[in-house]
């Protein structure tokens, strides 16, 4: 039953794991290269913020792309313009050159998210979108994850690196554009009211920006410290997917937590345990694969279930029809925190050193973690009953709104329509 269910999802989930498996070793060549090159961590991280803003730009521009020419051919110039930026990182090495590079990446990653994800939606249904969900996220992080070990097959100098990453990108063309299945509706463009979503939920609001500031500098200064410290490539390689396993452990057991008591003892909880694991390691500084591998581990523990319950504990305050609305809000916040961290981050790495990465991540965990705590000292919880169930979202270094609209929760807001709406104050009109 099972594997009949995902039939129809097969050609675009290799499109996924394919595109995802090129954007995760893009994820490690990119900083590690910079760093080979001598560049300071001021400037890798102007570089991150680069591609963070084209990215956040991009979920407004590029709906009315899609609109315009249709998914396959959008999805086929934008694959075409990601395999091309990356090989150009390859022939100009120069900090403002990769700038430029990572502007075209930015935009054109963001347009093959919302091609894939309004594609899933359109084919899953009610009965199925959950299981959906659960596998594309499986499909996302087993992508990046084999992306990232893809890197330790030449020697970073290497050329082929940024060859075989435009081959993964090239690759993802191929399921989508023999795909026989209809194309969907076009996505919409977010609409923002980031007033009226900081009255509606202040903690969902700034914890939503700060996870997306740990997420900015954790994507850009991770593979950074691994190389800094003298690991070896596959050693590399494997802090930084502890990261992912640590979340993909965490997601459930916090987010069940969280429908059980109020969601921000549960954000304080996270950022205490992003605080303490990030001064262990800053006070340590380990310099042993292994000892390093088990801090990040549990560092994602903390990192990636981060946003997920911001935006559930915001959700809870919102009216059932205004569910993609408020969260595809939220993400344009997060956006922006990614477009912050690299730069905070990679002042401290540049300054203090590796341990500069454990130091930005921690204060900004536990910035999350009491601001969370003291909210809970000025409104009252809603009830359990009250919330919806919590669903974990792929965390990926950049996501777009499309993603929520596989989220269960969206065909409940839509059966509930008016009637289950909440007084709750400033209403959300984005």
């Amino acid at each position: 039953m099972t594997i009949r269910l995902l039939v129809p999802f097969l050609s675009l989930f290799l499109s996924a794991f394919l595109m995802f498996a090129a954007i995760g070793l893009t994820n490690l060549i990119i900083p590690l290269r910079a760093g080979a090159e001598g560049w300071g961590a001021g400037t890798i991280g102007l570089i991150g913020m680069t591609q963070a803003i084209a990215f956040t730009a991009a979920c407004f521009l590029m709906p009315l792309q899609i609109r315009r020419v249709g998914h396959i051919r959008t999805f086929a110039a934008i694959q075409t313009l990601l395999a091309a930026s990356i090989m150009l990182h390859g022939l100009i090495v120069t900090p403002w050159a990769w700038a430029l590079f990572r502007i075209i990446a930015g935009l054109a990653a963001a347009g093959s998210y919302m091609v894939l994800e309004s594609w899933l939606n359109e084919k899953a249904d009610a009965a199925n979108r959950g299981f959906v969900l659960s596998a594309y996220l499986m499909v996302t992080m087993t992508g990046l994850t084999a992306g990232q070990y893809a890197y330790t097959l030449f020697e970073l100098g290497d050329g082929r690196l940024f060859q075989l990453t435009a081959l993964l990108f090239g690759a993802a063309l191929l399921p989508m554009t023999l795909s026989i299945s209809p194309s969907p509706a076009p996505p919409e463009t977010v609409h923002l009211d980031l007033k009226g979503l900081f009255a509606r939920s202040p903690v969902g609001f700034i914890g939503a920006f700060l996870s997306g500031f740990l997420f900015g500098v954790w994507n850009y200064f991770a593979p950074l410290y691994g190389q800094k410290i003298g690991l070896s490539s596959i050693a590399t390689a494997t802090l930084v997917s502890a990261a992912m396993v640590g979340g993909m452990l965490a997601q459930f057991p916090f987010g069940r937590l969280s429908d059980k008591i109020d969601r921000r003892y549960v954000m304080a909880m996270i950022g205490g345990v992003g605080a303490c694991v990030c001064l262990v390691l800053s006070l340590s500084a380990p310099e042993t694969a292994l000892f390093n591998t088990i801090g990040t581990l549990m560092i994602g523990m903390a990192l990636f279930p981060s946003y997920s319950i911001a935006v559930a504990h915001t959700n809870d305050y919102a009216n059932p029809d205004e569910f993609v609305q408020v969260s595809g809000s939220l993400l344009i916040t997060y956006g922006i925190g990614t477009m912050v961290g690299p730069v905070i981050g990679g002042q401290l790495f540049g300054i203090i050193g590796p341990v500069g990465l454990f130091v930005s991540l921690g204060m900004i965990f536990l910035i999350y973690g009491a601001y969370a705590y003291w909210r809970t000292t000025q409104r009252q919880a809603i009830a359990p009953d009250e919330r919806d169930d919590f669903q974990a979202v792929p965390v990926t270094p950049f996501q777009t709104q499309q993603v929520y609209e596989l989220d269960p929760r969206q065909d409940d807001a839509v059966q509930a329509g008016d009637t289950a709406e909440r007084s709750v104050g400033n209403g959300f009109t984005a």
